[in-house]
């Protein structure tokens, strides 16, 4: 039976939106091409009554031309129909094809919100601040340590410079008083001479003149 009738399943598969689109496309060109041949009959048609004169066979030429015009009139209204038809399939289908993305998004952000749930869950709001208040007394205890390393044992930790000053003169004062040690020694006999030097005295000018 089924070879003879067919079956269900030997049915065409229905034509999708893109296919009337095209459809209509290769109406429109065909038509296009009609009209460009009427557009062709009707300037021979003109260039044949200018070279004329008035009579039945310019009559007869322009009756040719009048039933041309009227077919490309009606070519021209089916081709406006057409490409009417064409432009609301294509505003269809973009129309279809937004609404397509949107599901899809909508589709991504669900999906998107159901994983953030799922991992905001395994969060434990305590623990973290815990965490971070434990954080925060290491880092104080850092800094205790630090300070307690760099504490100077020798120098008190506030120091009057006005004090540090009034030494600083006192010092240069002390020295001034007594004088560079290093010019009293220079007439100081050394330990290794056991008597004392003899002065001699520079010779007068007599004296020299009589040597001489």
């Amino acid at each position: 039976m089924n070879r003879i009738f067919g079956s269900s399943s030997s049915k065409k598969p229905k034509s999708t939106l893109q296919d009337a689109i095209n459809a209509t496309d290769a109406r429109v060109a065909s038509v296009e091409v009609k009209i460009k041949k009427l557009d062709g009959e009707l300037f021979r048609y003109k260039e044949q009554m200018s070279k004329l004169r008035s009579g039945p066979g310019k009559n007869a030429i322009q009756q040719r031309a009048l039933r041309v015009l009227q077919q490309k009139k009606l070519y021209e209204g089916q081709l406006n129909q057409l490409q009417q038809q064409t432009f609301n399939m294509e505003s269809a289908a973009l129309t279809t094809d937004n609404l397509r993305n949107t599901m899809a998004t909508v589709d991504a952000m669900k999906l998107a919100n159901k994983e953030i749930r799922k991992q905001y869950g395994k969060i434990d709001i305590d623990k973290i601040e815990n965490m971070h208040y434990d954080m925060e007394e290491l880092l104080e205890q850092a800094n205790e340590i630090q300070e307690s390393l760099g504490r100077s044992y020798a120098v008190p930790d506030e120091i009057d410079e006005a004090d540090l000053e009034a030494e600083l003169d006192a010092l240069q004062l002390e020295e001034e008083e007594e004088g560079p040690s290093y010019l009293s020694d220079l007439n100081k006999v050394p330990d290794f001479v056991d008597e004392t030097p003899v002065e001699i005295s520079e010779p007068t000018t007599k004296e020299a003149v009589k040597t001489t």
